[in-house]
């Protein structure tokens, strides 16, 4: 049994708690946040914000095939490690998603659609028959087969409250991770076999980090009737999403603003993802506005993620940071692959642990 400390109670840090706890490891976890639920003020985990969708074809148009690689690897774990979220885990729907475009945007989706081999052309009755909710006239669209959705919020809890025998340190910022050492804000020293960084933004310096803004409108409309996350493309966003969270909540979101500012949702932003997600689900017209939330995802230049393991005389240290737009779709095969590399447990053995 090794003792790991952990700075950052994310979705990465999350993940590895869990993993590592089920592993039969002592773990601590520590994070600047006040509790491990989130308050939609735009200062806590990203992963809150994010709409969970996990789509490795949609992705591959700005990720490349190394994050579609990972993200079919995390496909493939995230029913595992779902089973064993207890006896309330967190909604996964693997159905696949759709790609749509007005006539208008054909060019554009051709474009995107040259980057996404495996998209199926869909006819508007095979449109229909899959989301009848929708309104076909004149909509393009495409099927995304085995992609999915997770509720991230569902998720984030379900991580924290399964991680058995995992002691949570709650406002409590770490300044420096070093292989073995945790320096805390506070001038605390926790000292332990491995140390793992997962800080999101707050793991710069040393790595060049930015925060890359995003915004999200969070809908309730009973019975909306919508069963797969959507793109629509858009001549000012890369894609507009909506994802169903229940049969009576929705997300929508798309802004991918290269700012660092934390301030509310703005109006431009709210009211053209509005409008584009009533342009292809009507029904939209009688939703209500529960919360306009935004946060900043960590990037890197490349926006491709950043992984490093070492272990040495002092002890073992970790890093993970970087996941951008894609935390979800790429936490658990990153995950996955750093605690093989290290020995310290695989996800595979967590989701088949007692």
């Amino acid at each position: 049994m090794a003792r790991i400390a952990i700075a950052g109670a994310g979705l990465a840090g999350r993940l590895f708690a869990w993993a590592l706890a089920r592993a039969g490891h002592e773990v601590e976890v520590f994070d600047p946040a006040p509790g491990p639920a989130p308050l939609f003020d735009g200062q806590g985990a990203a992963a809150f914000t994010a709409a969970g969708m996990l789509s490795p074809l949609a992705e591959q148009e700005c990720g490349g095939p190394e994050v579609a690689a990972l993200g079919w690897q995390s496909l493939a774990l995230w029913p595992q490690i779902v089973a064993r979220l207890g006896p309330q885990p967190p909604r996964l729907c693997v159905e696949g998603s759709l790609l749509l475009a007005h006539g208008a945007d054909r060019g554009a989706a051709a474009r995107a659609l040259a980057r996404m081999p495996g998209a199926q052309a869909l006819a508007p009755e095979q449109l229909r028959a899959l989301e009848p909710a929708l309104a076909p006239a004149g909509l393009l669209a495409w099927l995304l087969p085995g992609e999915g959705l997770i509720n991230p919020v569902q998720a984030m809890a379900a991580l924290h409250t399964g991680a058995a025998g995992v002691r949570w340190h709650w406002e409590q910022k770490v300044d420096q991770v070093l292989p073995g050492l945790l320096h805390l804000r506070d001038g605390a020293r926790v000292q332990a076999d491995w140390c793992l960084d997962t800080r999101g933004l707050g793991s710069r310096p040393p790595l060049p980090l930015r925060g890359v803004r995003g915004e999200t409108v969070w809908l309730q409309l009973a019975g909306h009737g919508l069963r797969r996350p959507l793109r629509l493309l858009h001549p000012r966003y890369r894609g507009v999403y909506l994802v169903p969270r229940s049969e009576h909540e929705l997300l929508l979101g798309a802004s991918e603003i290269e700012s660092e500012d934390r301030s509310p949702v703005s109006l431009q932003t709210a009211v053209e993802l509005m409008a584009a997600a009533h342009s292809v689900l009507p029904a939209l017209a009688e939703a209500r506005i529960t919360r306009l939330d935004r946060n900043l995802r960590p990037a890197l230049p490349d926006n491709l993620p950043f992984t490093h393991h070492e272990s040495g005389p002092d002890g073992g240290l970790i890093r993970l940071n970087g996941l951008y737009r894609h935390g979800w779709l790429l936490a658990p095969a990153l995950v996955q692959g750093l605690l093989a590399a290290s020995g310290l447990a695989t996800l595979e053995s967590s989701c088949s642990a007692l």
